[in-house]
């Protein structure tokens, strides 16, 4: 057996997790809330989108959590965030759609500029505001 630092009564009983699982580096203990990691992306860029929060009426838990988004073109999508990333489960708020076969997009950037150009330029805007305060502070 491999060892490990953790106190095995700190790990829930139903991790479902093996050793030989890709969580082995998080000995148990680190997992993260997808519910805190989607208020995370929601924080992240909520100034670029038209509205953005993680579902209350979808079930969150330890693996995945649902977030609504409605780009600035007024498109609605239900996304699920999971340990592989994020994708559109449905075209609508708080809805799924087992029919729907959305690749992962590693970070909420990537999904958002794919969907929604005014969210891209929004988001190249703050990101060029930001460049130039970055600048200015360094000459002076």
């Amino acid at each position: 057996r491999m060892e490990t630092d953790c106190n095995p009564m700190e790990l829930p009983n139903n991790t479902g997790f093996e050793e030989d699982s890709d969580y082995r580096d998080f000995e148990g203990t680190d997992v993260k809330d997808m519910r805190l990691e989607a208020e995370a992306v929601v924080n992240d860029v909520l100034f670029a989108v038209s509205n953005m929060f993680v579902s209350k009426t979808l079930p969150c838990a330890e693996d995945v959590a649902y977030i609504n988004v409605e780009t600035r073109e007024r498109n609605r999508y239900c996304l699920e965030l999971t340990e592989a990333g994020l994708r559109i489960v449905a075209y609508d708020f708080d809805q799924t759609d087992d029919r729907l076969q959305t690749p992962y997009h590693e970070t909420v950037y990537s999904l958002l500029d794919s969907l929604s150009p005014a969210y891209r330029e929004v988001f190249g805007n703050a990101l060029l505001q930001r460049l130039e305060a970055l600048k200015k502070e360094s000459q002076s």
